[in-house]
């Protein structure tokens, strides 16, 4: 099929579009999207701010997504541009999680659990005139709210270390406000960031070099408030998190 000029590539797949309302999403791995789809009509259903979901693309692959043509600048684009500050986007990350949270799980017979995105970090938040849209929805699972607080702040961590991200791009301020905003949901707990850096190490899709700096990563979230130091490696427990597409977390697509 003609899939129209590339929008844009991230770790795991490629953006095209299809016509001024539709684009195409396609993983170069041809990854089932099936339980992506489906979680994307339960939030939304709720309300939450998600792409719609369009119909098949004449001679799609059957694993591609159409989705609703988002115009306008992602979270990080915004900060980078000066056109919001730390604060103001840490306040919006926080709100995106405590909403998507107050979801009821899907599939999971605990009622403790939730919806996890467990990837929202701002390159995945589009500022559309409409509001925030939240992209992205390969890695979602259900299981603690927790582990997604510590999967973003993680990510958010990584990138402060990251000494090939932008000069002058810091990222710590964000993630200071972000745990500041977090702190009356419970924050991100030394168990919840043990969780989090052992599902990060595990995705292929990481460098090395960003795989290297986890540690150094959780140190960052801890000592920005996020908890007390841990004293000694929490091990992750089986059962805590219910898969969701299986997909590893493309962190910093």
């Amino acid at each position: 099929m003609h899939t129209g000029q590339l929008l844009g590539s991230g770790r795991t797949a490629d953006v095209y579009a299809l016509d001024g309302s539709w684009v195409l999403r396609r993983y170069r791995d041809r990854t089932d999207t099936t339980e992506e789809l489906a979680v994307m009509s339960y939030v939304g259903a709720f309300g939450f701010p998600v792409p719609r979901i369009g119909p098949p693309a004449e001679g799609a692959r059957p694993t591609d997504l159409v989705l609703q043509r988002l115009t306008g600048p992602t979270l990080a684009e915004a900060l980078l541009a000066g056109r919001l500050g730390a604060a103001e986007a840490g306040a919006l990350l926080a709100r995106l999680l405590r909403e998507l949270h107050a979801i009821p799980p899907r599939v999971s017979a605990n009622p403790e659990d939730c919806v996890l995105h467990l990837d929202l970090h701002p390159e995945n938040v589009v500022l559309t005139e409409r509001g925030a849209v939240v992209i992205d929805w390969s890695t979602a699972a259900e299981g603690p709210p927790g582990l997604d607080r510590a999967m973003s702040a993680l990510t958010l961590a990584r990138i402060a270390l990251d000494p090939e991200f932008p000069a002058g791009a810091d990222v710590r301020p964000l993630l200071a406000a972000l745990l500041a905003e977090l702190a009356d949901d419970g924050g991100a707990s030394a168990a919840d960031l043990s969780l989090a850096r052992a599902r990060q190490r595990s995705n292929p899709y990481l460098t090395d070099r960003e795989r290297a700096c986890l540690d150094r990563a959780v140190d960052l979230v801890l000592g920005c408030g996020a908890g007390p130091s841990p004293a000694g490696d929490v091990k992750p427990r089986p059962g805590e998190i219910k898969p969701g597409p299986g997909k590893p977390s493309p962190s910093g697509d």
